[in-house]
C-alpha cells in the first residue's frame, strides 16, 4: 500500500499526520491526490465517513506552501466551502495542526455568531478560509472579503449544499474567485444540482469514484425492529443505555428536544443538535458528546451530514426518514473509516410499508426482529452492562437561546431530577468543552474533527454512570409531559420536520 510520502504528501505534512495516528491513505485520498497535488481540478466523490477531508486539505496546504504568495488583508488565498457550520468546523479542526506545520493561517466564516472576529480576522490576513456561503457572501458585500486571490477552491458535500437551496450563492462566489484556479469538488453523489456546478467551474477535471453512490459501507449491520408503539420509547432506552457512543435520529427539532428531555428523565446522559440551537449551545452540546460527558446524542437530519464523532458504536432511527438518502447519510455516522457500526431502525405497524420501501430504495437489506423490552436481542446488538445515572442534576443540553434554564449547574453526563419541571434543559457551565480528566486535548479535538479518524479503543469502554442493571434491562420511565406515549405520538413516516 502506498504511504503519504509516496502519493507526494510534503515530509512535514506526513510527519504531522503520523503525530495523529494517520499512517495510511484511505481509497479516496490514494485516488485524488496525485491529481490534486499536481494542480489538477478533481471531481471526488466518495460515501460519507470515506476519508474526503484528507482528500482536500492536504493538496491545499502543500500547494499554498509552494506557491510563496504572501497574505493580504481581507483576500483569501483558498477557498473551502461547507453547507454546515459543523462540518465547517471541524473541517478547520483537521486542517489546522497542517496548516501550523507550514506557517499558514485559517479562519472559519459562518453565520449563527458575531461577524466582528471574522471581520478582524480577515483584515489581518489570513490564507484559508473555510466558510459557509450564506456569511461569506455577507462579508464580500460589505466590502470585509474578497475572493479575486483565491488560487484553490474547494467545495464540500456538494450535494448537500444543492439540497439545502445553497446552488445560487455558491454560484455567485464561485464566480467571485478567478477561472485558472484550481477547483476541487467532494460528493457522496455526482447527480442533479452538483452536474452543473462541475460544468460551469471546473475545467477538465479527473474524477474519481471510489464507492457507489447508493451503497451502505460493508462494515454497517443494518436491523428493524417491529416493535409496538407503547414499546418504543423503553427499547430505545434500553438500546442507548448499553456502553459505546449512539447517535438517534429524530424527524423534528421539537421530537429532538422532547425524546432528550425523557432520556435524560429515564437516566441516560443525552444532548441534542438541531437547527433551534444557538451556535454555542451546539458547541458545548457536540463537545460533551466527544468528550464522553454524554454519550447519546440525539438530532435531526443536521447531523447526518459532515458530522463526524470517532467510536459511534450505533445509529438509531427513531423517527425512520422519509427518503433513502437521509437514511445512508444519517447511518453514515458509524462504520466510519472501516470500523464496524450497527444501525437500527424502530418500526411500528403502521410504518411497515413505507420502511420496506426506504430500504429497498437504499439497497440494503436490513434483518427485521419483532421486539419487547429486555429482550436478549436487544443485548446482541448493543452488547455491555445496562447503566444509569441518579437523576440529580440537570443534563449538558440548552435550549434555542443557548441560555442555562434551569436554577443549578451542571455536572458532566448527569441526569434530570425525576420530577423536574419540564422545561428546557440546562447548558452553560464554564467547563462543558473540557476533556474530563485523563483524556488529552489533543484526543478531545481529534475526536470531534471530520479527520481521519483514531483506532476505536474507546468504542466498548462502560459509561460512569452510578446505577446500573444487568444487559437487556431496562428502566421504569416517568415523565411530567407523557413519557413513552409522548415519544410514540405523532412519528409517522411521511410528515416532514424542520431541521
Amino acid at each position: 500500500m502506498s504511504s503519504f510520502t509516496d502519493l507526494g504528501v510534503p515530509t512535514e505534512l506526513a510527519e504531522v499526520l503520523a503525530g495523529l495516528g494517520v499512517t495510511s491513505p484511505f481509497p479516496i485520498q490514494a485516488a485524488t491526490l496525485p491529481d490534486s497535488l499536481a494542480g489538477r481540478d478533481v471531481l471526488g466523490r466518495g460515501r460519507t465517513g470515506s476519508g474526503k477531508t484528507y482528500a482536500f486539505v492536504l493538496p491545499v496546504v502543500a500547494r499554498l506552501a509552494g506557491s510563496r504568495t504572501p497574505r493580504r488583508p481581507g483576500r483569501p488565498r483558498a477557498l473551502i466551502l461547507a453547507p454546515t457550520r459543523e462540518l465547517a468546523t471541524q473541517i478547520d479542526a483537521t486542517l489546522a495542526p497542517l496548516a501550523a506545520k507550514l506557517g499558514l493561517r485559517t479562519l472559519t466564516i459562518f453565520g449563527g455568531v458575531g461577524p466582528n472576529p471574522q471581520i478582524r480576522g480577515l483584515k489581518a490576513g489570513v490564507d484559508i478560509v473555510v466558510a459557509c456561503p450564506g456569511r461569506l457572501e455577507d462579508h464580500l458585500r460589505s466590502g470585509h472579503a474578497s475572493l479575486d486571490a483565491v488560487e484553490i477552491t474547494v467545495l464540500d458535500e456538494a450535494d448537500h449544499m444543492a439540497d439545502l437551496g445553497f446552488l445560487p450563492v455558491v454560484r455567485r462566489l464561485m464566480d467571485a474567485t478567478p477561472r485558472d484556479g484550481q477547483r476541487m469538488l467532494f460528493s457522496a453523489t455526482l447527480d442533479g444540482g452538483v452536474d452543473v456546478l462541475v460544468k460551469r467551474f471546473m475545467n477538465r477535471p479527473v474524477t474519481h469514484h471510489v464507492d457507489a453512490a447508493d451503497e451502505a459501507p460493508v462494515e454497517m449491520s443494518h436491523h428493524v425492529l417491529h416493535v409496538r408503539h407503547d414499546d418504543r420509547f423503553p427499547v430505545l432506552v434500553d438500546l442507548v443505555a448499553a456502553p459505546g457512543r449512539t447517535v438517534v435520529f429524530t424527524r423534528t427539532k421539537r421530537r429532538a428536544k422532547t425524546l432528550t428531555r425523557q432520556l435524560i428523565a429515564a437516566g441516560v446522559p443525552a444532548v441534542e443538535l438541531h437547527g433551534n440551537l444557538a451556535q454555542n449551545a451546539r458547541n458545548r452540546n457536540l463537545s460533551a458528546f466527544s468528550d464522553g460527558s454524554a454519550e447519546t446524542l440525539v438530532a435531526t437530519d443536521i447531523a447526518a451530514r459532515g458530522i463526524h464523532v470517532d467510536d459511534v458504536a450505533l445509529v438509531i432511527h427513531a423517527d425512520p426518514p422519509v427518503e433513502h438518502k437521509a437514511y445512508l447519510h444519517r447511518s453514515g455516522r458509524t462504520a466510519r473509516a472501516g470500523a464496524q457500526g450497527t444501525v437500527i431502525t424502530l418500526m411500528t405497524d403502521d410504518q411497515q410499508g413505507d420502511v420496506r420501501d426506504l430500504t429497498r430504495k437504499a439497497g440494503i437489506k436490513p434483518t427485521t426482529s419483532k421486539a419487547r423490552p429486555g429482550d436478549a436481542l436487544l443485548a446482541q446488538l448493543a452488547p455491555g452492562e445496562r447503566t444509569f445515572t441518579a437523576p440529580s442534576a440537570p443534563a449538558p443540553v440548552s435550549d434555542e437561546a443557548g441560555r442555562p434554564s434551569g436554577g443549578s449547574r451542571r455536572g458532566h453526563g448527569r441526569g434530570r431530577p425525576a420530577g423536574a419541571r419540564e422545561q428546557a434543559p440546562a447548558a452553560g457551565d464554564k467547563s462543558g468543552g473540557r476533556p474530563p480528566k485523563g483524556r488529552s486535548a489533543q484526543q478531545s479535538r481529534t475526536g470531534a474533527s471530520g479527520g481521519q479518524p483514531r483506532s476505536a479503543a474507546s468504542a466498548g469502554q462502560p459509561r460512569a454512570r452510578r446505577s446500573g442493571g444487568g444487559a437487556g434491562s431496562t428502566p421504569v420511565h416517568t415523565s411530567q409531559s407523557g413519557g413513552a406515549a409522548a415519544f410514540s405520538s405523532g412519528s409517522r413516516l411521511g410528515r416532514r420536520g424542520g431541521r
